[in-house]
């Protein structure tokens, strides 16, 4: 019996995960973004993160390379933001607003959460490659929904918050 990739993607798409968008800065300098849904954390203390890059992605050596990134949390106004970069082409962010870490690698200026990074290493994972930064810097907000991805698509999320009651 042959394995279905297609089939195993279709699966795997069944467990509804966050966007994010990356930035690293490339070799010559200049902030370049891409699209990853594959963020988790992986230790508080230290304070540490994972995301997955592809290795076919022209952008993969910026991202593996780079001793710095930025891990912006997208929220639902983000959806043609994290299109456009999850598409192959150019990725540089110059008419997208962001604003400076301690990293060294910006972020989105009004994402949900933001997580500055210094890579602390790199693993095989396929055709990913395992990246971990060590946080060095986060900040979060409270107000906007979360931008979700659920068997290829966009999906609205709006999460409920406990009214008031008063006595």
């Amino acid at each position: 019996m042959s394995f279905n990739t297609r089939a195993f993607r279709d699966a795997l798409g069944c467990f509804p995960t966050g966007v994010t968008l990356v930035t690293a800065h490339t070799a010559e300098s200049h902030p370049m973004g891409i699209t990853a849904n594959s963020f988790t954390s992986v230790s508080l203390d230290p304070p540490l993160i994972l995301w997955c890059a592809y290795r076919r992605s022209h952008r993969f050596d910026t991202f593996v390379n780079a001793d710095a990134f930025t891990v912006s949390v997208l929220d639902a106004t983000h959806q043609e933001v994290s299109a456009r970069l999850a598409k192959p082409g150019e990725h540089r962010l110059d008419d997208i607003p962001l604003v400076p870490t301690e990293s060294g690698a910006p972020a989105l200026a009004d994402a949900l959460a933001v997580f500055a990074c210094r890579r602390e290493a790199v693993y095989d994972g396929g055709d990913h490659a395992i990246i971990v930064g060590h946080v060095v810097q986060f900040a979060f907000r409270y107000a906007g929904s979360p931008l979700v991805f659920f068997r290829g698509r966009y999906h609205p999320f709006s999460p409920t918050y406990p009214t008031f009651d008063f006595m």
